[in-house]
């Protein structure tokens, strides 16, 4: 039981640490997206001359905001769930079926990493059709953005996620094992004030 609390102590913290980080780039993205469409809007409907770039911003701004808060909605239980199963399953079943999920997550998970990553490399061929850098660090003349920008949130989602299950994991153990009471609920970092 020691063990297992002393491998979950680092991980909570890693990953508190990541969920207040997300929340806070999370609102700048959402913030973002929001005055990029509305611009496009208004360039569309008020001045009739569509801008090329903000659905392509508005896209990569989503795909951020997405590979941030996933981890975050993954370790609160926020995704979609059917648990009506589980009301009704004694609480050991209970533990033993979430012990199952989180594992075969796991699994899920260790080979999305591994296409992640040969789609981020893939992404260093491709360029974005309207997005630009505002400069290129070996040239010095702007260029288009590589589509690999968009694919590391997938990249960087991914492995969150993997940390966020390995923590539910590990949490599980510990309630099976009857460590359940030495166990601190997982805090929101969307409901903390700090």
């Amino acid at each position: 039981m020691s063990v297992l609390l002393a491998l979950l102590k680092p991980l909570e913290a890693l990953n508190s640490f990541v969920g207040w980080v997300s929340r806070y780039l999370s609102i700048v993205a959402l913030a973002l997206m929001v005055l990029v469409i509305l611009l496009q809007v208004f360039c569309r409907y008020a001045l009739n001359n569509a801008l090329p770039w903000p659905d392509e911003a508005a896209r990569f701004l989503m795909l951020w905001l997405t590979g941030l808060m996933a981890p975050v909605a993954m370790r609160q239980g926020g995704f979609v769930a059917i648990d009506s199963l589980l009301r009704v399953l004694p609480s050991l079943l209970t533990n033993l079926l979430s012990i199952f999920l989180l594992a075969i997550s796991i699994l899920v998970l260790f080979v999305a990493i591994d296409l992640s990553a040969s789609h981020l490399k893939s992404g260093w061929m491709f360029k974005s059709s309207s997005l630009k850098l505002p400069y290129d660090l070996f040239g010095g003349k702007v260029q288009k953005m590589p589509l690999a920008w968009m694919f590391l949130s997938l990249w960087l989602g991914l492995r969150l996620m993997m940390l966020a299950a390995l923590e539910l994991f590990i949490r599980q153990v510990i309630i099976l094992a009857g460590g359940g009471d030495r166990l601190l609920p997982i805090r929101s970092p969307l409901a903390e004030g700090t």
